[in-house]
């Protein structure tokens, strides 16, 4: 078994929630990536088998998101901009700091660890360049000095309320009473609108 016991019964819950198994597919390659830091293809076996899909489409679907890792990374997935706006204002220059400071080159894990290091595309904070994201949390403004000191934060565990590991996107996690998931005997549910797709006159 990939899952451990415990993200086992969450897996079974999150499924619980969806009219059809295969609808909490991303949500379940979620929960694999939070509890290994990426998506290993046991996880992706493990799932196909809980969603009654074949490990081809979940291979599929995660290869979609930009999000989703197949190869172990760093615990802390740094992500530099160096589009336009950042360009303009030391986008380029961060990267080769953060490069230099960790010893890689951009896709690459520094030798602890600790740190990945990707040169990515706009990331939608133009009016904040230049700007970065350690494991999708924003850092806006932010110049060599206040990369070397983001640096020392997270090895002295001093982020770790704020920026998880790589993998975790929220560490509140939903819980659904029983009554409320698909298929409960809740009239409150069984009532709601279905929508079906119109008829067609094809034959």
């Amino acid at each position: 078994m990939s899952f451990t016991a415990a993200n086992a019964q969450r897996a079974a819950e999150t499924i619980a929630r969806f009219p059809v198994p295969k609808s909490a597919l991303i949500s379940l390659l979620h929960l694999a990536q939070e509890q290994d830091g990426y998506v290993s293809d046991d996880a992706m076996r493990e799932i196909a088998e809980l969603t009654g899909t074949t490990p081809a489409e979940v291979k599929g679907t995660a290869s979609f998101y930009e999000m989703f890792r197949f190869e172990p990374i760093g615990k802390y997935l740094v992500n530099v901009c160096t589009n336009i706006s950042c360009l303009l204002n030391g986008g380029r220059e961060l990267l080769d700091h953060a490069c230099e400071r960790l010893g890689v080159t951009p896709g690459e894990t520094s030798d602890d660890g600790m740190f990945t290091i990707d040169e990515v595309e706009c990331i939608a904070a133009c009016t904040e360049a230049p700007c970065l994201q350690v494991n999708y949390r924003y850092r806006y403004r932010i110049d060599n000095d206040g990369f070397d000191q983001l640096l020392d934060d997270l090895r002295a565990g001093s982020l770790k309320s704020e920026i998880p590991g790589h993998g975790t996107l929220s560490q509140v996690h939903v819980s659904v009473d029983s009554q409320r998931v698909a298929g409960a005997a809740d009239p409150a549910v069984n009532k709601m609108p279905v929508w079906m797709p119109p008829a067609s006159d094809d034959k």
